[in-house]
């Protein structure tokens, strides 16, 4: 307790001290007024720095989306050679994608084509050649009905003499007065070719609409075949020389009779078919049966039709048959089938040039 009395008081010491400054220290301090000039220490502005500028993001277009081949169609899909944009409408199918129209037509024109072992193109579709010359045959006939001197006009004739009137009578020997020469042997080698377009008229002979209605029967039997082996440009070859064939053989065996008829081109197929079997080693039209019916019905048929025509056929579609199965293959194989064409025709010219000497007409 006397520690307690005898320590000073400190609440007594301050106010013992300094009665002033404990008032002062009590009355809480005044605000200075605006304006008055302050005693504390001047503060220092941190420098302004003005934020950057930003532009507003400008919008971009978006690339065009459009067909090169149609701009008012909006499409998503390219072709995968040059790609271009292409719509639904100019896709063509690859195996990789799509192709345009252009890459695919680049394409086709850089592919080899596809042929057969004659050479001839894989075309599908209907025997076109086999049809054109069905239907030249057909308007043939259609106009010897009717113009019947059509037939004396363009049937295969060695020589003999026209009358003013267009009828057509056998060489007798010398031109009469009034009359014309005419055949083969006076310059109309075109007979050489449209007779085999010709057929005998219904109200001739024992062969009458029979005629045309057997050849365009073999014809198509035949040609469509032929067609799609050989190509149409040598199966057409094959037809028409076998046809010339035919003509030649009747102006050199017998230069003063007339002939008409597609047998002489027919026959030609049955030995170009024939060769061509035994080339290929099958047969599905049974080559040697088909040539055995058609010698046989050339023999038969002496009497009433032209075997001159037939055998002619017969040899000149045996030779380019040959050349055509026979050639070798690579590049010289389309020069050796022509040139074996060739050389067919030639010799035929040769023989007619021949006759038409024999006979005196040159």
């Amino acid at each position: 307790m006397e520690h307690q009395e005898n320590a000073p008081s400190t609440v007594e010491g301050v106010s013992g001290a300094a009665p002033e400054q404990a008032a002062a220290a009590a009355i809480p301090a005044q605000a200075e007024p605006a304006g008055a000039p302050s005693e504390a220490a001047p503060s220092v502005a941190a420098p302004s720095v003005a934020a950057p500028s930003v532009d507003a993001p400008q919008a971009v277009a978006p690339p065009a989306t459009t067909c090169y081949r149609h701009p008012d169609r909006e499409c998503y899909v390219r072709c995968t050679r040059c790609e271009r944009l292409i719509c639904p409408d100019c896709m063509r199918a690859a195996s990789v994608g799509f192709h345009c129209p252009e890459c695919l037509r680049e394409g086709v024109k850089s592919q080899r084509r596809a042929r057969t072992v004659f050479g001839g193109r894989i075309a599908g579709g209907p025997p076109v050649a086999t049809i054109t010359l069905i239907l030249l045959n057909v308007l043939a006939f259609a106009g010897e009905l009717r113009d019947n001197a059509i037939v004396d006009r363009f049937a295969q004739l060695g020589r003999g003499v026209m009358t003013p009137n267009g009828t057509v009578f056998p060489w007798p020997g010398f031109v009469p007065e009034g009359l014309v020469p005419v055949g083969v042997a006076h310059g109309e080698w075109y007979r050489l070719v449209t007779s085999a377009f010709l057929h005998a008229l219904p109200s001739s002979g024992a062969l009458g609409i029979t005629h045309i209605l057997f050849n365009m029967i073999w014809l198509w039997r035949l040609g469509p075949v032929m067609e799609v082996q050989l190509g149409r440009v040598r199966y057409v070859s094959l037809y028409l020389a076998a046809a010339v064939g035919g003509s030649t053989a009747v102006y050199v065996l017998a230069p003063d009779s007339a002939a008409i008829g597609a047998s002489g081109a027919i026959f030609g197929l049955v030995g170009g078919y024939w060769v061509m079997s035994r080339r290929l080693r099958n047969d599905p039209l049974g080559g040697n049966g088909l040539l055995a019916i058609f010698v046989l019905w050339m023999v038969v048929s002496a009497g009433i039709d032209s075997w001159q025509g037939h055998l002619g056929g017969l040899l000149a579609g045996l030779a380019v048959g040959t050349g055509f199965a026979f050639a070798p293959r690579g590049k010289a194989r389309p020069w050796v089938q022509a040139g074996t064409v060739v050389l067919v025709l030639a010799v035929l010219v040769a023989l007619v040039l021949w006759e038409t000497s024999r006979l005196g007409a040159i």
